[in-house]
């Protein structure tokens, strides 16, 4: 794809929604997160509004050190109530602002959201356990996914990684503590209690 052809592609998917707030640096370590059950609260009807977004205690103190530490952080996350038609691309984008104001308040900085909107009956490449999205930012931003955590709270998140070459971390908030009582998940992958307790140990072992 050419660089005209690139370009093109990246303003269609900033104006679909799928890409927001694209300003990402391969100088800088990434660290890949999902969203709901790891930064906030998750929901088994979708959060579907910014009043349903409710942090998880912790993770935005946590997205605080990430970023004054130099990390860029990275959220990719599948948003299927979009394809459902249970929320729009304005309100998730109404969502989003209301975390990156109440991150601000933590010097905590999302450096860029990229989601699927489909439905899985649409079999995209980019709906995780498909790396499309990983393998999309990991082409952009020339990021070496062998290098970057992915942190997430269900198997999807493990295997979208796993797909992408990545490092696969999952915590016990969201579904996660389901999912490893269900047995479902490899024995090879690091579990956290939650995002906090992660961070502070990458971030110990980088001083």
């Amino acid at each position: 794809m050419g660089t005209v052809d690139r370009l093109d592609k990246v303003t269609t998917d900033i104006q679909s929604g799928r890409v927001t707030r694209s300003h990402l640096s391969h100088k800088r370590p990434a660290l890949f997160l999902d969203r709901d059950g790891v930064i906030n609260e998750d929901s088994g009807n979708y959060i579907k509004s910014p009043d349903e977004w409710i942090p998880i205690p912790g993770s935005l103190e946590s997205i605080g050190k990430l970023s004054q530490n130099n990390y860029q952080v990275i959220i990719i996350t599948n948003q299927s109530g979009i394809g459902r038609k249970l929320f729009s691309i304005e309100m998730l984008h109404a969502i989003h602002k209301k975390m990156n104001i109440h991150l601000a308040q933590y010097g905590g900085v999302i450096d860029g959201i990229f989601f699927c909107p489909c439905i899985p009956e649409e079999n995209c490449n980019c709906r995780k356990p498909k790396p499309g999205l990983y393998n999309d930012v990991s082409e952009r931003f020339q990021i070496k996914l062998e290098n970057v955590f992915c942190v997430g709270d269900k198997i999807t998140d493990v295997q979208a990684a796993e797909n992408a070459g990545g490092k696969p971390v999952l915590v016990r908030t969201g579904k996660g503590k389901d999912e490893i009582d269900q047995g479902i998940i490899p024995k090879h992958i690091p579990i956290y209690d939650d995002l906090a307790s992660f961070v502070n140990e990458i971030i110990a072992e980088k001083k």
